[in-house]
């Protein structure tokens, strides 16, 4: 009887074959007298050949899409490490009766601090105070030009009222801050409970001092930061994107941002990843931006990988996985029968 089989994607790993991210802990599936576990070779898209024999997979940045799935597979669960899915093809995992699994509970608060970071460093004039700081007597005596805006009494925006969303507002509490948000699925209930007004989109970007854009990327929401709506901002107000960079048009933040339409920017996403090195944004100076990766601290690693070997514990085990994005599978014939399987075999 073949033992159960997860493999990792081989972005998990260095070039030279040690871990990416050391902090993820795979000794409770390495120490299972029930599992293999193997790497993948690091390809992207994942072929169906890597995924032929293949009952669960730990997924970082590779792309999933319909070729990657072999017929007759048995691949049941795809555990993504974090919770966008922009590079999983949802509905082929689907029509092959595999569930894609997310990482809500260990990427919120890591991702919401990363949010505070970047406003609290906007509105501190944090990279402009340490420029001149560097420059000895010369700037020192520049910063009384460089005055900070205080939070007591400013309006903080969210566009998006999920898992990260909802932390946001949480762990902004403290500062004094008045809270709005449009979110078309957002609890009112849970909005109340954490002070929140929920506002029409336009209004996010027209009352906010700082709008933080805390949405999945969709078809529909690409671009969702437009021209016309960065247009409606304050010319005092912050933009910060920390969720996926085509959500906002970056050509037209370009142009608000050089003209000075708007007080500036936090984004550790970008249009395109990573950047031309000639990308206008990089020149501009009330602009911060990170790689991709604010983030990215020992706690969120070790929380998402947590999550994903809970994930497949539970398939192992016959239960359901939390954090299922495709809900539909959990009434698939075969996806059942397999879940079913695994419970006789391994539990």
């Amino acid at each position: 009887m073949d033992r159960f089989r997860v493999a990792v994607s081989g972005d998990f790993k260095k070039p030279d074959g040690s871990p990416s991210f050391p902090e993820f802990d795979l000794s409770p599936l390495l120490n299972h007298e029930q599992v293999d576990l193997v790497y993948l070779e690091d390809e992207s898209p994942i072929s169906a050949a890597q995924l032929q024999r293949v009952d669960a997979l730990i997924l970082l940045g590779n792309q999933i899409t319909s070729d990657s799935f072999a017929p007759g597979g048995r691949l049941s669960v795809i555990a993504r490490f974090g919770v966008g899915y922009d590079n999983v093809d949802v509905a082929a995992c689907t029509a092959n009766d595999c569930a894609l699994v997310i990482t809500p509970d260990g990427v919120r608060r890591p991702v919401a601090v990363s949010i505070l970071t970047l406003l609290f460093a906007l509105s501190g004039k944090l990279m402009v105070k340490d420029r001149i700081a560097r420059r000895g007597p010369d700037g020192w005596a520049e910063k009384t030009r460089h005055n900070g805006v205080g939070l007591v009494g400013r309006t903080l925006g969210s566009v998006g009222m999920g898992n990260i969303g909802r932390e946001l507002f949480r762990v902004a509490q403290p500062f004094g801050m008045t809270f709005i948000a449009h979110d078309p699925y957002a609890d009112p209930g849970q909005a109340a409970q954490l002070g929140v007004e929920l506002v029409e989109l336009d209004d996010v970007f027209r009352r906010a001092d700082f709008v933080s854009i805390n949405c999945p990327l969709t078809e529909s929401t690409r671009h969702l930061v437009n021209r016309e709506r960065l247009h409606l901002m304050k010319p005092d107000a912050y933009l910060i994107n920390t969720s996926r960079g085509p959500l906002v048009d970056q050509s037209a933040l370009t142009q608000v941002l050089r003209s000075g339409r708007i007080a500036g920017a936090g984004l550790d996403v970008l249009e395109t990843e990573p950047p031309e090195a000639d990308d206008p944004i990089l020149t501009l100076d009330n602009v911060i931006i990170t790689p991709h990766a604010l983030c990215w601290t020992d706690q969120l690693f070790q929380g998402n990988g947590r999550a994903d070997v809970v994930a497949v514990m539970k398939l192992i085990s016959g239960e359901l996985p939390t954090g299922i994005v495709n809900r539909e599978i959990v009434s698939s014939p075969v996806w059942v029968d397999r879940l079913a399987g695994y419970r006789s075999r391994f539990a």
